[in-house]
């Protein structure tokens, strides 16, 4: 995945928010991740990108012997995803040919990712 920014603390002095743009090349999955405390938007512009997201953020879900399902959005052109603070999730192009565009912003300056050893490895105020 390449990342390019747009609008940032660092790049434009900016306070309160992050933009940019990341390029999914073909058969491509990014880490299980999450954004810290930043609502995250994220605009299809071309291309097919999947999100994958916990379908039970309980944060009791460690207990349990079988995790949460998973909830897959499939994306298309013009289509917009919506991420809320510190929900674990990750980006997927599959198709194998067609790289996949999206316009990414955040409420925050940068763009912070906190890589994840699993969509099922994080609880509540961890990092």
């Amino acid at each position: 995945m390449r990342r390019f920014v747009a609008i940032s603390g660092v790049r434009v002095g900016v306070e309160g928010m992050w933009m940019g743009q990341t390029a999914v090349a073909p058969a491509t999955v990014s880490a299980d991740h999450h954004h810290g405390d930043s609502e995250t938007t994220t605009y299809v512009v071309s291309g097919h990108p999947e999100f994958v997201f916990l379908a039970d953020p309980d944060p009791d879900f460690a207990e349990r012997e079988a995790g949460p399902e998973q909830v897959r959005l499939r994306t298309g052109p013009g289509d917009y995803v919506f991420i809320p603070p510190f929900v674990p999730h990750r980006e997927e192009n599959p198709d194998p040919d067609e790289e996949a565009v999206v316009v990414i912003a955040h409420s925050t300056q940068e763009a912070g990712v906190v890589n994840l050893p699993g969509l099922y490895m994080f609880r509540s105020g961890q990092q």
